[in-house]
């Protein structure tokens, strides 16, 4: 057999089985009958499909709007905690947003005013005082806000177990939260204390566990509330649902710790280094007056020494940043 011929043979077979694959194993007459009635549809499917469309249509817009909604209200409570009223409650402190601006004010003061007695320029006794006055209280501030915060969350998950085991034997919610109210130590003793008595005023829980969001901003408090809400909302095994939410703030307590426990050692790294500049700087101040003079008195000397000042300030805030994690 040539060549030619066995090229013809397997074209030949190649055809016959693109056609069979084409084909299929129904006759022609049924598959085209199958075909059609596939294809029809009848009234009420085409009724039923664009009712469904049009459902899922609003349902979406529904949607859309609510989440719409549930961000805005997220923002403005963004907003609320980060002004200085809203800082000086989540502090605990008295002082009203006027006396701390007039403290801060009197600082800055004061604090470009004596450089300025020692023979400062006006414009960097000013830098100075704006930067001491303005910056110094609000880092005691901060301070206060984290230390406060850092006790709550570390009690917090021992004060949904009481809620657990309270809920399981047949006590009631607001009976739990006295016991937390009493029982726990500052600061989630005076804010359980705070909803007590919000709740036997009158106020709904909602609104209680809203409120004390307020004055402790943090996940924790976020979650507790939501878990209220949605068991109040929907009903279920509250005993459950604390339980689970306990088992979550237990594992971020311990992850909390595992992250302050690997970067403790870049913490030191960044002190001794931030430190170094200004001890080296005082040690060769003492050891030898006369070598540094120049940089103290002399123009050049003090753009330097401000120059330095800027670049340790922006390096500590860049491995502060780096070394802070957010979960």
């Amino acid at each position: 057999m040539d060549q030619q011929t066995l090229i013809a043979i397997c074209g030949v077979g190649l055809v016959i089985c693109v056609g069979l694959l084409f084909m299929g194993g129904e006759s022609s007459g049924d598959g085209k009958r199958v075909r059609e009635l596939a294809g029809k549809k009848t009234l009420g499917s085409n009724i039923k499909e664009k009712l469904k469309v049009e459902d899922t249509g609003a349902r979406r817009k529904q949607i859309e709007e609510t989440l719409g909604k549930i961000e805005e209200r997220q923002n403005e409570k963004r907003k609320k905690a980060k002004s200085l009223e809203a800082r000086l409650v989540q502090a605990d402190w008295s002082t009203k947003p006027q006396t701390f601006l007039i403290i801060s004010l009197g600082i800055a003061v004061v604090s470009a005013i004596i450089p300025f007695v020692l023979g400062l320029d006006i414009l960097k006794c000013i830098g100075l005082g704006f930067v001491v006055g303005f910056g110094i209280p609000r880092f005691f501030l901060n301070a206060a806000i984290n230390k406060r915060q850092a006790k709550f969350t570390s009690h917090f998950a021992d004060a949904m177990d009481i809620i657990v085991r309270g809920v399981r034997t047949g006590l009631p919610l607001g009976d739990c939260l006295k016991i937390i109210a009493h029982e726990s130590p500052a600061p989630l003793g005076t804010e359980f204390r705070r909803v007590v008595e919000g709740e036997s005023l009158g106020i709904p829980i909602e609104v209680c566990l809203e409120q004390m969001y307020e004055r402790m901003p943090i996940s924790e408090v976020n979650f507790f509330a939501t878990v209220l809400n949605i068991q109040k909302t929907t009903g279920g095994n509250l005993g459950e649902s604390l339980a689970n939410l306990s088992s979550v703030l237990r594992g971020r307590k311990i992850l909390r710790e595992k992250i302050k426990a690997l970067s403790a050692e870049a913490k030191v790294s960044a002190i001794i280094i931030g430190s170094l500049p200004i001890v080296v700087m005082l040690l060769v101040t003492v050891a030898s007056p006369d070598y540094m003079t120049g940089l103290y008195t002399t123009p050049t000397g003090q753009k330097n020494m401000m120059i330095g000042a800027v670049m340790m300030v922006m390096g500590t805030l860049m491995m502060r940043k780096m070394m802070n994690f957010k979960f």
